[in-house]
Parts: structure tokens; sequence; C-alpha cells
């Protein structure tokens, strides 16, 4: 993994940056962190353009969500649960229980759970499929899908354009990980106390009427 992320550093441009993160965006294993903060290093550097590494970013988390969205949409749950559990999915690192963590996520929280799921750690990758097994239309899929990756592409972009100014290069992944990850779960921290929130609140005006 460590020669492969060097590989994306050095080579990383536009297309590279669509490519891995339609790649990061489907089931198959690869760390956002790879791609869009060495690309916005760059972009500090004024090798690319910030704006441009996180719009083709978002693009490439639209496909790879599109992709295992329309899979699970057409091919269904059955398939989905089978390849879960076959050698091929363990490869991928997917399992039953992160589809069903992503199903449940989802029956939770419903449509909103499609932008919010692309900012929690593990459900990143998995929530388009609950999305295409529920058959929400694909507009509202594409259009939160978007929103979310884009929230989650300008977090990370900012962190490695941040740290330009005083991270070398070879030092870089591992500040990005520091960064991303103590982000990602003080958002996931956040968006389960705005939703339990939201839900006693709701249940306080049910109750309140009922009275």
């Amino acid at each position: 993994m460590a020669e492969l992320i060097n590989w994306c550093f050095e080579h990383i441009n536009y297309w590279t940056v669509t490519l891995f993160m339609a790649i990061e965006s489907s089931f198959i294993p690869f760390p956002s962190e790879a791609v869009v903060p060495p690309a916005a290093y760059k972009a500090a550097a004024g090798e690319m353009n910030i704006f441009l590494v996180v719009i083709f970013a978002t693009v490439g988390a639209d496909i790879g969500a599109l992709f295992n969205y329309v899979l699970a949409r057409w091919l269904g749950r059955p398939f989905v649960y089978k390849f879960a559990d076959s050698r091929l999915g363990h490869l991928c690192l997917v399992d039953e229980e992160k589809i069903c963590r992503s199903e449940r996520f989802f029956e939770k929280y419903g449509i909103i759970a499609t932008l919010i799921g692309r900012l929690v750690p593990v459900i990143r990758q998995f929530i388009s499929i609950p999305a295409g097994l529920a058959k929400m239309p694909v507009s509202t899929f594409l259009i939160y899908t978007t929103v979310g990756a884009g929230i989650w592409n300008i977090i990370l972009a900012g962190i490695g354009y941040y740290l330009h100014s005083f991270v070398p290069k070879e030092q870089l992944m591992d500040k990005v990980y520091e960064y991303s990850h103590a982000i990602g779960y003080s958002i996931a921290a956040a968006v389960a106390l705005g939703l339990a929130f939201f839900v006693i609140k709701s249940f306080l005006k049910k109750k309140s009427s009922e009275n």
C-alpha cells in the first residue's frame, strides 16, 4: 500500500484523482486520504488547482457510488449478501456486518443517510448499497451523494493544502491520516448528536400534541 500511495503522489493529476476516487467510493478498498490531500498539497505548491481537485474528486466519488447503487438496485439483496460472504468480497474488505450496518443506518435515517453517510467512517463506502436496495430515485441519490462527497473532499483538500506550509512530502500521509481520522470521528459524533436531538425533539413534540 505504501508503494501505491507513493506512486499516486508522483503521478497525481485530475484524471487519476477521478479514477482513484471512483475506486475508493466503490466497494474496492482504497483510501480517499491517499488521493485528495496529496493533490491539494500539490495545489498549494502551484502545480494543480485546488477547486478542480475538489470537483474531479467529487465526480469520481459519484461514479463509484453510482456503480454500487446500480449493482445493488438491479442485482438485489441476495446477490449483495452472497458477495459479502464470498472470498472476493472479503478481499475487497466487504463483509455481511458492514452491509448490515449500512442498511441499519439507512433505515434509521432515511434519504438523509445518503448525505451524512458520506461523512461517517466505515459507512462512507457502503451507504450507496442500501440506497440501491431501497430503489431510491437516481436523481435524489446523486444530489445527496454529491453534497456529502463534496463536503468530505473539501475537508480532505483543506488538510492537504494546509499541511503544505509546514509538513515535508515524506511525512504528509502520516499527518493526513492523523488529521482526517480525528475530523472524521468528530463529524460522526456531531452527526449522531444532531440526529439524536431531532429524534428527541420530534418525540417530545408528538407527546405534547397527544396530551
